[in-house]
């Protein structure tokens, strides 16, 4: 089992950064692939970013990648996305979620369905 807290969602305005992180409860943490989706009001929920369990592979949304980075820390059971040049569109609640450890490809990193654990959320909005 494994508890997410997503923080440092907040209100800035287009072109600010922004790094958000998800601590993980759980001393096997290193073990579990991480994503970050969002949802924006109105709008399904979409795959931001994973990463995998040693950190060595990294996945974007195509329309994301360069501006957004995901990395973690498993010494710290955290996972960061680290946010820059944001934009009005970029608003929305960003969860961080965790796969349990089993094998996966690259395309399945995106898909909600594939992540066990959820956290509750944090709210990015940017102003124009």
């Amino acid at each position: 089992q494994v508890q997410l807290v997503e923080s440092g969602g907040g209100l800035v305005q287009a072109g600010d950064s922004l790094r958000l992180s998800c601590a993980a409860s759980g001393r096997t943490f290193s073990r579990y692939a991480m994503g970050w989706f969002r949802q924006a009001p109105g709008k399904e929920r979409e795959f931001v970013a994973a990463i995998s369990w040693s950190g060595s592979s990294t996945y974007y949304a195509g329309s994301l990648k360069g501006r957004f980075t995901i990395s973690r820390d498993n010494a710290k059971n955290t996972v960061y996305l680290q946010m820059n040049s944001l934009k009005p569109e970029d608003t929305a609640v960003y969860y961080c979620a965790a796969r349990d450890p089993s094998p996966i490809t690259a395309q399945a990193m995106g898909v909600m369905s594939n992540y066990d654990y959820w956290g509750q959320g944090t709210q990015v909005t940017v102003s124009s």
